[in-house]
Formats: structure tokens, sequence, C-alpha cells
């Protein structure tokens, strides 16, 4: 059996050279996708124009044609990943349950796209899938018999605590060894237990809980805080 080439050949001098494969042409979809894939590879920090344009083998100067700058490209991609967030059809006997379900899927993507929560503290999310998303969670909290105002708030009230819970969790790993933060944590603990009872009877009783690392825990309970409070609200149908 021939041996397989597994490496290219001079093109021999009578023959014409083969053309390098055309690259696919360039427009804002690619960009964000190209975008969205050095976020998620190598931080927000990393990101830039010049970052995108090298991945795509052109220079920053093209990008513009199709994004203004670099605060337009990180709506886009913004707007890109609100699609991935599952957020129910109203169904007011679960409502609470939805609620629920909706904010542990923008946690779930949130997490699953590196820095995407650190986009999120500055963007008010109008693109086209930004605006559906804001009309279905409207949906969603006035099927729980929220008044509009009420139900105005929660939209971003609920969103906060997805985003700083998600900072939360993002910490131990953003470049800081665990086992340090594990540390740190527990000499707050041994701190906050030392503090004199009759002075501080309820930090010195409540150092387990205050400095609980169990993020799972907190979340849900967060979640549960939150629906409980925003059920108060609730007019009769």
């Amino acid at each position: 059996m021939e041996a397989r080439v597994t490496q290219a050949i001079p093109t021999p001098p009578w023959q014409t050279p083969p053309k390098p494969p055309p690259r696919q042409p360039l427009s804002q979809e690619l960009i964000v996708t190209t975008a969205l894939r050095v976020l998620d590879a190598e931080g927000l920090d990393a990101l830039s124009m010049r970052r995108v344009a090298q991945e795509l083998q052109t220079g920053p100067a093209s990008l513009y044609a199709h994004v203004a700058n670099k605060d337009e490209l990180l709506d886009l991609v913004y707007d890109r990943v609100l699609a991935e967030v599952d957020i129910p059809e109203p169904d007011p006997a679960r409502w609470a349950e939805q609620v629920k379900e909706m904010l542990r899927s923008l946690r779930q993507v949130f997490r699953s796209h590196r820095d995407l929560a650190r986009v999120s503290l500055s963007r008010i999310p109008l693109g086209t899938n930004g605006v559906a998303g804001m009309e279905r969670t409207m949906a969603l909290l006035r099927a729980g018999g929220l008044p509009d105002d009420i139900a105005a708030y929660a939209g971003d009230l609920v969103t906060s605590f997805v985003t700083t819970e998600t900072l939360d969790d993002a910490f131990p790993g953003a470049g800081v060894d665990t086992s340090a933060v594990q540390a740190y944590v527990a000499q707050i603990h041994d701190y906050l237990t030392s503090l004199p009872p009759d002075r501080f009877p309820h930090l010195t009783q409540m150092a387990g809980p205050i400095t609980s690392l169990d993020s799972e825990r907190r979340f849900e309970l967060g979640m549960e805080i939150i629906v409980r409070g925003l059920s108060t609200y609730a007019e009769p149908a």
C-alpha cells in the first residue's frame, strides 16, 4: 500500500499553483460569532476589535463597516446569547416554579459563557432577542397577578440577582487559588466566632451561614426569598 502524503509538497513549475480557499465573507453575524468564541476562550479583558480581526485574518478597520465599536459589539454578543435563555409560557398555576425555572436558565447561560455576567452589568437588552425576552418575562411576571409597577421592577431585580450570584460563583475561578479563597473564608469564620458574644451575639451565632460557600443552596434560597416576596404583591384574579 502506498504511503499517504501528509504534508504539502511544492507545486511543479509547469503547473498553476492552487489558490487558497476563499475566506468566508465578512458580516456582522460572523463578527459576533467570532467575538463570542474569543470571549468564551479568553475572557472579556482579552476581547477587542483587534483581537476579533486577528481571528478573522483581517484588519480591524474592516470590522467597522459592520460594527461601530467594541461597545456595540458587546451589545450584539449579549443579545446573541440571550436567545439561549428559556422563559416558560405563563401558567398561573405554576407561577412560582416558572419564575425559578427562568432564573435557573438565565444563570446557566451566564455560567456557560465566560464573563457574560460582567458584560451584562452595563447593558440594557434592547436587541432583537433582548426585547423578545423582556416581553416574555413581563408576561410571566404579570401572570402571577403582580401589578405593573411591581412586575416592571421585578424584571430588573431578578436579573440583578442572577448577575450578582454568577459573579460571586466566578470569583474563586478568576485567576484565584480556590484553596486560598477557602482559607480566607475560614479565617473570616474564625474571626466572627471570636468576637465578644455579649456585643455581637448574632454574628457569633451566625458565622456558619454568613461564610457558607455553598453557592447552589444560596442561589436556591435567594430565589425562594424573592419569589415569596413578590407573591405578596399578587392581586386577586
